[in-house]
């Protein structure tokens, strides 16, 4: 291998010889000695950006890298992808997840090396990193940013995202002036680093541990601590390794290894994003999620982690605590401890040094865990056959068995429009729902988490039943039933709903139904105008043509292997 990186996949001149001598000549341009160039090649993809506020400490990150590979003996080269910064990307960031999956994929296919790194970590761009190095097929190691640290207001811990969300809240029922709304936004995020929560990149660096494409004890370091820049380069080492050993992520990816992440997802109290997340990087290597598993690894699951939004702490105090260490090792009866990790270990070797300290208000034992089994549960019916997701862990149980008056919104736009007009038709009782906002109708934003209408906010209303085939953030709370599929898009029955209907959840009976009758849903859809047309041109008529339900993670058709068993 030493020697002979720098010219794999050689540029087509027609003449591979010429073509060798000109990336030589063109590599020494950059001041490279022939003797750094002989050295096997580490790539480091890094995702910085000025629209990517997690992403700030990536710089940094990608030196220490480089100091591990070097001091492995490899040569170090950075490259960039495309950077998904969260909340500075319009419709979603979500569109663009398999945007930058497919940069990813390529760019390393394209690229001579032996091994690559992939720096980031903010909610979509952890998985699409994953999802393109999978494809890829190159040996990969995962270094996350980490966690942002809490702000402070009036003596109160502040930490994006969740709190932004209850203060907003408050705001909107008229507690909160502009003012002192103000002061809150000064200090919900302040490092760089993602959410300091348990939101969805902080659960995909935990999904990333557990499926052992990370270093063990890296999903949790925060972003500004002096471990982060250490666990850096550690990867440069490791990735090193295995440029040597030539084991590919897609190895990492089984039937046993993505039932730990589900367990460990259910356990943590992760972000429902998660779900579609992991049933795209299942279909990479041809597997698929079902959601009725799901349900049976929940039903076995108890919740451990007493983290926002789920708990009261947050990420800094799971690092702290003992982390995925403590995690796994609390999980270890339920677990395939035979699976390995981007080290080479099983997870049983891991596991055999056990977790110095464990901080028991932050990481609960199985025998008295933080909730229950069944924190996480796919419900079906006439309004989801092909599924649809609650995070039972941050809703109001009083509501889990629950009948209401459907109050219906066609689209965003709608939403916006009515969701705090004084005269809208709402009680509390009733079930809010939002229709047309999955990935073709709308790119799948997370606005699953639809605002309690102000009027009722005002009144002391804290939580409703609502239901879209939106996402919702994995910093939100509710009792928000997600991802109905098919979405209304393409003839979903949600979109056949109408206010005034009946609407009947049973998270017993794991269904969510409109009481209507076939016929009746039959009658509407007949009745129904024909679907308006495909954006006309660039990514979005791709997206558009070829992005799949959520149950099969909205990945796109031409990017899953095909089905098979493993």
């Amino acid at each position: 291998m030493s020697g002979r990186d720098l010219i794999k996949g050689l540029t087509n001149y027609g003449d591979p010889e010429f073509a060798a001598y000109l990336r030589r000549s063109f590599a020494k341009s950059m001041g490279y000695s022939k003797e750094m160039l002989d050295r096997p090649i580490v790539g480091i993809a890094t995702s910085a950006s000025g629209f990517n506020n997690c992403h700030r400490s990536v710089p940094d990150l990608v030196e220490a890298i480089k100091r591990g590979v070097l001091g492995a003996g490899g040569l170090p080269i950075e490259f960039p992808t495309i950077s998904l910064g969260e909340v500075f990307l319009s419709p979603t960031s979500f569109v663009f997840r398999n945007l930058m999956a497919m940069d990813v994929e390529e760019m390393i296919r394209a690229q001579p090396m032996s091994a690559v790194v992939l720096v980031g970590g903010c909610d979509k761009t952890g998985p699409a990193q994953l999802m393109g190095a999978i494809s890829a097929g190159v040996p990969a190691i995962q270094l996350v940013v980490g966690p942002m640290m809490t702000g402070r207001y009036r003596g109160e811990r502040l930490g994006a995202c969740t709190d932004c969300r209850r203060f907003w809240a408050r705001h909107r029922a008229g507690d909160m002036a502009d003012g002192e709304i103000g002061v809150v936004e000064d200090n919900l995020a302040v490092t760089s680093g993602t959410c300091a929560v348990m939101g969805t990149a902080s659960t995909m660096a935990c999904l990333s541990e557990a499926l052992g494409l990370c270093l063990p004890g890296s999903a949790a370091v925060p972003a500004v601590h002096a471990d982060r820049l250490r666990m850096a380069e550690a990867t440069g080492v490791e990735a090193m390794r295995l440029a040597e050993s030539g084991t590919a992520p897609g190895a990492l990816i089984t039937r046993a290894s993505l039932d730990n992440a589900i367990r460990v997802l259910v356990a943590i109290g992760g972000s429902t994003n998660a779900i579609i997340h992991l049933a795209a990087i299942a279909g990479r290597v041809g597997l698929t999620i079902d959601p009725r598993h799901l349900n049976a690894i929940s039903e076995s699951t108890p919740v451990l982690v007493n983290l926002k939004p789920t708990g009261e702490q947050y990420m800094e105090d799971f690092h702290a605590a003992g982390g995925m260490d403590a995690v796994l090792d609390e999980l270890r009866p339920l677990l395939h401890l035979g699976c390995r990790d981007v080290t080479g270990q099983t997870l049983e070797e891991r596991l055999q040094r056990r977790p110095a300290f464990v901080d028991r208000t932050v990481i609960r034992s199985t025998s008295e865990p933080f909730h229950g089994t069944g924190s996480l549960v796919a419900l079906f019916g006439n309004l989801a056959p092909n599924g649809s997701i609650l995070k039972c862990a941050a809703a109001d149980a009083r509501l889990f068995e629950h009948t209401g008056r459907a109050v219906v919104f066609k689209n965003l736009d709608d939403l916006s429009a009515r969701i705090d007009d004084p005269d809208l038709d709402v009680e509390p009782d009733d079930v809010l729902v939002l229709q047309h906002a999955g990935p073709i109708g709308a790119g799948m934003p997370e606005a699953g988490y639809l605002p309690i209408p102000s009027k009722l906010a005002r009144a002391g209303v804290k939580d409703m039943v609502r239901i879209s085939d939106a996402r919702m953030s994995g910093t939100a709370f509710g009792t928000v039933i997600l991802h109905a599929s098919p979405e209304c898009a393409i003839g979903g029955p949600l979109g056949l709903v109408r206010s005034g209907d009946r609407i009947r959840l049973s998270v017993k009976a794991r269904t969510v139904d409109v009481l209507l009758t076939d016929q009746e849903l039959e009658a509407r859809r007949q009745a129904e105008a024909p679907p308006k047309p495909q954006p006309v041109r660039g990514y979005a008529r791709l997206y558009a043509q070829h992005v799949l339900g959520p149950e099969l993670g909205c990945d796109f058709d031409f990017l899953r292997q095909p089905e098979q068993e493993k």
